[in-house]
């Protein structure tokens, strides 16, 4: 059976093959516990008919098992010891019994737990390999905090499930099985008349766990909002500031979070409903007990002790049945929850690293976008690229400009495949990058962008993000070359210093000469410089200016710049406009020219002069 028809819970379970022998283990405790509480009420007669009757003769007490182990099998029996007296052998029996069905209990629930966690972290571990392998469409299509929702609060409703309350169910199951037994042993035509009102307990309870499944998933979709909200607003602290928007984003998130408590309120409502139903069916059965019993008891054909014992293993039986209810909402839940995990692991990437492909041989000669068209996947407005055809040499600084929207961005997306063309192909040395491996290709280039992304850890971790196995040599070297060697020795901690979430310690030029540092690291051959220094100060632009030029050493370039002085030193400069190459020379070649270039050179120009 495909994976994507298996029924959620079975592909839950799924992840637990691994622990198998673990969790047969488990599951051989838990019905032993489940025997030893099937147990208390056989003791219940006894006790009724013979301790506490002093009348009653010293017989030996029976245990009921099938008819087909053969002679019967005495209480006395499963003692390893001698006991004569009655009350004696009844009280270590009981010990006994709780004695071991605490240890099996204990053991079983742990090694339960054991293997439940153990599935769900391969579980969340599966889902976050798959959402980082995914392409550029998919992060676009998909809010980040929804994502950090689904990973989080959807597994957790899953971990709940396939853990503590695997455990449970299998604890109330096998307790449930010998109360049946022990009820039917007893008197069978009597246990059938009592459970005649099960049925009206579990089908309404089948039929609401539908309805909890939907509601879990509406509860899950609304803390995914809650959680975008957060992301957004802590990310964008800066701009809610600014704006004056505090009160709407708190209106935003107080929106949201009435959604979800209606939502969870849902759910309660739906959950707690088979508890009263299956108290009150108790009741009723238990007043007809009663009625029927007197009856019986007047005829001799029942003692005190017998009906005792019946009504407390019908009693106890009736609560592994309340639990179960219970248990398979949670059950129900964790599916509603487990839908758009499976849907996010299910998913068909456009762009996968296939390893059967050979690997990108060391770039030589030349990157060719030969006859390219593309279009972003869902776009309605046509823009993209239409039959482009560009060749970069070895060595060569090729500078792409043109207006905003033009298409210069996705060029270079298409290199390192974020994106695979519609029509045509990108080659490297004449060879198509969709016929090598991914990580062959990726391994020979490198970006510095306007927003070059730092994480929350020291500065060498943050240098050497692409080469994990470098020196702290290099490291160094790396910094020095991209002039960031000096204001990171006057850090409090110099190259092990934390730099925040997303470099929030440093400035604009620092976090650029930070991540030109990890491009000199990565020694790739191919460079991509996508607008490096448009959102810099002149001080700073100069740094990294001289910086990049150290990175730029006998590398190929590719870069991007709206600042038209950036780009002077470039061997080509290429004209885009509406995803076609309208112009192509150096920088004296397309002024003289006198296109589009030449216009955005004069409004800069202009604007420098006011």
């Amino acid at each position: 059976m495909n994976q994507r028809q298996k029924h959620p819970m079975l592909r839950l379970l799924a992840y637990a093959r691994r622990y198998m022998p673990a969790l047969s283990l488990s599951v051989f405790l838990m019905a032993i516990a489940g025997a030893m509480h099937g147990m208390l009420p056989v003791l219940i007669g006894p006790i009724f008919d013979r301790v506490l009757n002093p009348k009653s003769p010293d017989a030996r007490i029976a245990i009921p098992i099938p008819d087909w182990f053969g002679s019967p099998l005495y209480l006395d029996q499963l003692i390893p010891f001698p006991i004569s007296n009655i009350w004696t052998l009844v009280a270590v029996t009981i010990l006994l019994v709780f004695l071991i069905r605490g240890i099996a209990d204990y053991s079983g629930n742990y090694l339960i737990n054991y293997v439940g966690l153990s599935a769900v972290t391969d579980l969340r571990q599966q889902t976050f390999e798959k959402l980082i392998n995914e392409e550029h469409e998919f992060f676009h299509r998909h809010a980040t905090g929804k994502l950090m929702s689904n990973i989080m609060s959807d597994i957790e409703k899953i971990q709940l499930a396939v853990s503590q309350m695997l455990a449970d169910w299998f604890r109330q199951i096998f307790s449930a099985v010998f109360f049946l037994y022990v009820l039917f042993h007893s008197d069978w035509r009597l246990a059938s008349v009592s459970l005649t009102l099960l049925p009206f307990v579990l089908l309404p309870t089948a039929r609401l766990g539908k309805r909890i499944r939907r509601t879990t998933r509406t509860a899950q979709d609304n803390a995914a909002d809650m959680s975008q909200i957060l992301q957004e607003t802590f990310s964008g602290y800066a701009v809610v500031k600014a704006f004056l928007s505090e009160k709407m984003e708190a209106a935003k998130f107080r929106a949201a979070a009435h959604q979800l408590k209606k939502s969870n309120l849902r759910y309660i409502a739906f959950q707690a409903l088979p508890s009263p139903i299956i108290e009150f069916l108790g009741a009723i059965t238990i007043v007809g007990l009663l009625t029927y019993a007197r009856t019986q008891i007047k005829a001799g054909e029942m003692t005190s002790g017998q009906f005792t014992g019946f009504v407390i293993a019908l009693l106890l039986l009736y609560e592994p049945v309340k639990r179960l209810t219970g248990i398979h909402n949670i059950f129900q839940q964790a599916m509603g929850a487990s839908q758009r995990v499976f849907e996010y692991i299910d998913r068909r990437q456009r762009i996968i690293d296939d390893p059967s492909l050979p690997t990108l041989k060391p770039f030589e000669r030349e990157i060719r976008f030969q006859n390219i068209s593309f279009r972003y996947p869902g776009a309605t407005n046509g823009f993209g690229l239409d039959g482009l055809n560009l060749d970069v040499q070895r060595g060569q600084i090729v500078a792409l400009v043109g207006p905003s929207g033009s298409g210069k961005s996705t060029i270079v997306s298409l290199l390192p495949r974020f994106y695979d063309v519609d029509d045509g192909s990108v080659l490297i040395d004449g060879v198509d990058i969709r016929h090598v491996r991914l990580a062959s290709l990726r391994s020979q280039l490198a970006t510095v962008s306007q927003e070059n992304f730092l994480f929350n850890d020291t500065v060498a971790n943050n240098i050497l993000y692409g080469r994990p196995d470098a020196s702290p040599d290099e490291i160094r070297a790396a910094a020095v070359n991209a002039l960031a060697d000096e204001f990171i020795a006057e850090m409090p901690a110099g190259y092990e210093t934390v730099i925040g979430e997303r470099g929030a310690k440093l400035s604009g030029g620092q976090r650029q000469r930070i991540a030109i540092a990890r491009a000199l690291l990565s020694n790739a051959p191919i460079l991509i410089l996508d607008e490096a220094t448009s959102a810099l100060d002149t001080e700073s632009e100069a740094l990294v200016q001289k910086a990049l030029s150290n990175l730029m050493q006998n590398k190929t370039t590719i870069v991007i710049a709206h600042r038209l002085s950036t780009i002077r030193r470039a061997d080509r400069i290429v004209v885009i406009d509406a995803g076609r190459i309208v112009e192509t020379g150096t920088h004296e070649e397309l002024l003289a020219h006198g296109g589009i270039y030449q216009r955005l050179h004069e409004l800069q120009f202009l604007d420098l002069e006011h």
